[in-house]
C-alpha cells in the first residue's frame, strides 16, 4: 500500500525527511477514534516500522480543541454499547506504537484534550509535549466502562495516587498541561502555534542519531519498565553487545575523531 493509500480522511499521514507525522483527523467529533481511524493506524503503524527512510514519527490531532476523546459514544450508542473483542488484547487493540511493536521514537504532540482512548497515544509514546492548554482526563468510568488499559500505562508514568484520582473520578478530574508537566506525564510544553514545532525539533534531534542505537537505547528503557532493575541491566547489556559489531558503532568514533558528520548505516541487523 503506497503512503497516499494510507492517508484516509479520518487521518492524514506524511513523510518528510526522516519524519513521519500522523494527524488525526476528526476534528467535529474531538478526533474520535473510529473503526477506520484504528485500521489506518496498524498500517501506518507498519509503514513507519517498516520503512528504512523513517527515523521519527509525530502523533498529533487536527483543530486546537481536542487531541482524541478516545471512543466515538455516539457510534456507541447507536450501535447498542461498545465492542471489545474476544481475543488477546494483542490482536484486539493496536492503536499505539508500543500495540505495533514500531521500535522507533514516537512523539507525541498534545494539542488539546486527550481522554480515554486518547491516552494510548500518550502512554505509549516515547516523548510527550503539550500545548499549554492541553488536558488529560479519563471518562471510561463515567460512561460505565472499565478503564483497564489506558490506566495501566498512566500508573507507569504518573504517582500511583494521580493515575487513581484521574481514572476513578472521571469526566470531573481533568489534569492541566501545567500539571502533568509537574508530575512528568509530559516532557515540554509549548504555545499552541508553536506545539508543532517543538515536536518537530526534538525529531530532528533524534534523527541525527544512530538509527540502530536510538532503536536498541529506547528498547532498553521500555524493556526496564517491567522489569526487575538487575534483570533490566542485563537486558540492556545484552543490547550493548547486540550492537557492537554493527558498522555504526565503528562510524560514530571514526566520525568524532574526524571532526566529521557520522554517515550512519541505518536500523539493519
Amino acid at each position: 500500500m503506497s503512503r497516499k493509500e494510507l492517508t484516509s480522511g479520518e487521518v492524514l499521514y506524511s513523510v518528510s525527511d526522516g519524519v513521519a507525522v500522523i494527524t488525526l483527523n476528526r476534528p467535529e467529533q474531538g478526533n474520535a477514534l473510529s473503526p477506520a481511524i484504528a485500521a489506518a493506524l496498524v498500517d501506518i503503524w507498519a509503514d513507519i516500522r517498516d520503512s528504512d527512510d523513517i527515523r521519527v514519527a509525530i502523533i498529533t490531532g487536527a483543530g486546537d480543541r481536542h487531541f482524541c476523546t478516545g471512543a466515538d459514544m455516539q457510534r456507541a450508542a447507536d450501535s447498542g454499547g461498545m465492542r471489545a473483542g474476544e481475543g488477546p488484547m494483542s490482536q484486539e487493540v493496536r492503536l499505539s506504537p508500543r500495540q505495533n511493536h514500531v521500535w522507533k521514537p514516537v512523539i507525541a504532540a498534545i494539542n488539546g484534550v486527550a481522554n480515554a482512548g486518547g491516552l494510548h497515544f500518550v502512554v505509549d509514546s516515547d516523548i510527550v509535549v503539550a500545548s499549554t492548554t492541553a488536558s488529560f482526563m479519563d471518562t471510561h468510568v463515567t460512561v460505565g466502562q472499565v478503564s483497564g488499559i489506558e490506566s495501566v500505562g498512566l500508573a507507569k508514568r504518573l504517582p500511583l495516587g494521580s493515575a487513581l484520582r484521574m481514572t476513578l473520578s472521571g469526566r470531573t478530574h481533568r489534569l492541566t498541561a501545567q500539571r502533568a508537566y509537574e508530575l512528568g506525564l509530559v516532557e515540554e510544553l509549548a504555545e499552541p502555534a508553536e506545539l508543532m514545532t517543538l515536536a518537530m525539533s526534538i525529531a530532528n534531534e533524534i534523527k541525527a542519531n544512530s538509527p540502530r542505537a536510538v532503536s536498541l537505547t529506547q528498547q532498553a528503557v521500555w524493556n526496564s519498565v517491567e522489569m526487575a532493575y538487575t534483570a533490566a541491566m542485563e537486558a540492556g547489556w545484552g543490547l550493548v553487545r547486540l550492537h557492537r559489531y554493527h558498522p555504526d558503532s565503528v562510524e560514530g568514533p571514526k566520525a568524532f575523531a574526524e571532526r566529521r558528520a557520522p554517515r550512519w548505516e541505518g536500523n539493519s541487523e
